[in-house]
């Protein structure tokens, strides 16, 4: 019986050291959990092509490329030292009728001189100081400069570097076609922007925009390439435009639009002013080859026949009661003193062929017509009134200031 009841006391015994240890292990469980959680740990060091996107940027074209978090402060970093603005200021001389108490036209007439009637006759001029801000890149090191033909449209131009260095510009050539100019500076040694091409780009790759929106010089915005090839006449163009959502605004024009290496791939030039975030930017290979003609002889020779055309739908047909598979271009508007107005052109004629070859879209006679220079003779086929009419042109050199087609 004693050794029986000693067998049970030692069971018990047992037991306890058993619930013990158990107990312990979990509390030691639980305080390498707290220590794990809570206590100050030592930074794991990241390795050189994490750190930094300094490394990366250096790697081979294709290569997989971290994104890291100084990516864009490290591009602009670089670009920007080839990146001005542009600050121009003019005279703009604006019709006026002067005010004229309310007189008869005779007394008005005396007043001013002949010719003044205010609704018609002699126009007087009111003077107005303009001042404009744009955007441009270093061409050359000798330092040309390249930027948009509308940003210097005046008669004083200034240049402003990074650095804050700032110099006088002159226009030594224009291409309003393409919306481009080059402007020459007194300086040497520049930094010149990085040049890349706009052939291998596509919608969805990273865009950088550096310029001075609104006056705001060497602002940075980021995005991606929204688009390819958008053709927009109204914005005084005749290029296939890259469009972007990196923001640009007024001032951004004639400023880079980069890509993720730092290089230019795009010179910024136009918003949709009603939209957000639709921007365009003519491709720096066409900038390239426009720039260095500029350079070589100041100016371009281009096919000019001065019309506006419209490609015919079924809709249009109807109102102008043509037949709805009727095939061909309108003439929209043809522009005063300018070739096929010479030649006797009209408004509402439909452009069947040209040379022989028929046409169906505007951008047929614009490349047709761009295949020609300036004194050739073209043949136009057109159908007026009912009927066809033939029409010789001779083929005009594109006006330095012209916007038209």
């Amino acid at each position: 019986m004693i050794q029986s009841g000693r067998r049970r006391a030692n069971g018990k015994v047992e037991c306890s050291s058993l619930l013990l240890g158990i107990l312990g292990g979990l509390l030691l469980a639980a305080s390498f959990w707290c220590g794990h959680e809570f206590w100050p740990r030592k930074p794991i060091p990241l390795q050189p092509q994490q750190d930094s996107f300094r490394n990366a940027i250096v790697q081979p074209r294709g290569a997989a490329l971290p994104f890291g978090e100084n990516a864009v402060a490290d591009i602009a970093a670089e670009a920007r030292k080839g990146v001005v603005s542009i600050q121009t200021k003019g005279t703009v001389s604006v019709p006026d009728a002067p005010f004229h108490f309310n007189l008869p036209f005779k007394e008005f007439e005396f007043f001013f001189g002949p010719d003044s009637h205010p609704f018609g006759g002699r126009q007087f001029q009111r003077k107005f100081e303009s001042q404009g801000t744009g955007s441009g890149v270093v061409f050359r090191k000798d330092g040309y400069i390249l930027t948009n033909n509308h940003v210097i449209q005046a008669d004083d131009i200034s240049v402003t570097f990074d650095d804050k260095r700032v110099f006088k510009g002159k226009v030594i050539g224009r291409d309003s076609y393409t919306d481009l100019a080059l402007v020459k500076i007194d300086a040497t040694n520049l930094p010149v922007a990085k040049f890349g091409s706009s052939k291998s780009i596509r919608p969805g790759d990273w865009a950088i925009a550096i310029g001075s929106p609104l006056g705001l010089d060497h602002t940075v915005t980021f995005g991606i390439i929204s688009a390819l090839g958008r053709s927009l006449s109204d914005l005084g163009t005749n290029v296939e435009l890259i469009q972007t959502d990196a923001a640009i605004n007024p001032g951004n024009s004639g400023g880079p639009l980069l890509n993720i290496y730092g290089e230019v791939i795009g010179l910024n030039t136009a918003i949709r002013g009603d939209a957000q975030n639709v921007g365009f930017a003519i491709p720096i290979d066409v900038a390239k080859d426009v720039a260095t003609k500029l350079l070589q002889h100041g100016n371009i020779a281009r096919a000019y026949l001065g019309v506006y055309m419209q490609d015919l739908d079924k809709t249009l047909c109807k109102s102008l009661g043509l037949a709805e598979t009727t095939k061909g271009v309108l003439i929209a508007r043809v522009s005063p003193g300018s070739p096929a107005d010479k030649a006797g052109v009209q408004q509402g004629d439909v452009i069947k062929k040209i040379d022989g070859k028929p046409m169906e879209t505007s951008k047929q006679v614009q490349d047709l017509v761009r295949s020609h220079k300036p004194n050739d003779t073209i043949s136009l086929l057109l159908w007026r009134n009912g009927a066809l009419t033939a029409i010789s042109i001779k083929v005009g050199d594109y006006p330095i200031e012209h916007k038209e087609k």
